[in-house]
């Protein structure tokens, strides 16, 4: 049997319907003017069953930020010994991206929202350091022993946030148009570039083949692993000047 009645929409959960009466408010009368009993009312609910979601009003205008962070701690605490922590990291900020991507439409308004309210701004760098401090902790832990290790973490951790947010925030600015995607992954090519341990080369054939010491790292660079070595390959009959030249500019002592 059909029915021309239709079924009522279903109501959205309460936390969606307090951010819904949140923005809706914040756009008609302004950020500071509006208060958290104005939000309830709109909404219909009671103060009490705001104050379950959110611990201030603040915090609705960031309603997904908790959850990312959990995700991400997760993510990053997964990885495995086989995980380039560099790599692993610049994934884990990927994460806060598709947060951003998922509605790309209440993301351009809150950026704009938060351009606005200084409050906002300060709140919204609280959030950023917390990321950042859990990249952190993690690189710490695989950098553990490394020469500067604490330093190394620290420092490619905020590199991972700067990136990552000059991309987010560019395709913020143009009203959530274009490739996010794209321009992230750029953004943080930087870093693996950086930073990120080169991928092992290819085995060189054994015949007529040299092998000698890597040459120490550059300033910056990845640590080379200790047992790293230079594979270079020449013509049997070569001169020992012309292979000496060549193992030298190998090892950048040209």
């Amino acid at each position: 049997m059909s029915s021309s009645s239709a079924a009522p929409a279903a109501k959205p959960p309460m936390r969606d319907a307090l951010v819904a009466a949140a923005f809706q408010l914040f756009l008609e009368r302004g950020y500071e003017q509006t208060t958290v009993d104005d939000i309830v009312a709109l909404a219909g609910v009671g103060r009490r069953s705001f104050f379950r979601y959110f611990p201030s009003k603040e915090d609705v205008v960031f309603p997904d930020h908790e959850r990312c962070l959990a995700d991400m701690t997760a993510f990053l605490a997964a990885s495995g010994e086989e995980d380039e922590p560099v790599r692993r990291v610049c994934d884990a900020a990927r994460l806060v991206l598709r947060m951003y991507a998922e509605n790309p439409a209440f993301s351009v308004q809150r950026y704009r929202l938060t351009k606005q309210v200084p409050g906002l701004r300060a709140y919204e760098l609280s959030v950023v350091w917390r990321y950042e401090r859990a990249l952190a902790e993690y690189l710490r832990t695989r950098l553990a022993g490394r020469p500067d290790g604490t330093l190394r973490a620290d420092v490619i951790a905020a590199a991972v946030v700067a990136a990552h947010n000059n991309a987010l925030r560019s395709w913020l600015r143009s009203d959530g148009k274009g490739d996010a995607d794209a321009s992230v992954d750029h953004a943080l090519g930087y870093v693996q570039g950086a930073f990120a341990r080169p991928e092992p080369a290819p085995a060189a054939p054994a015949t007529g083949a040299l092998t000698a010491p890597a040459a120490p790292a550059a300033a910056g660079a990845w640590p080379r692993e200790p047992d790293d070595v230079v594979v270079l390959v020449t013509r049997r009959d070569a001169p020992l000047w012309r292979v000496v030249r060549e193992l030298e500019a190998a090892l950048g002592r040209a």
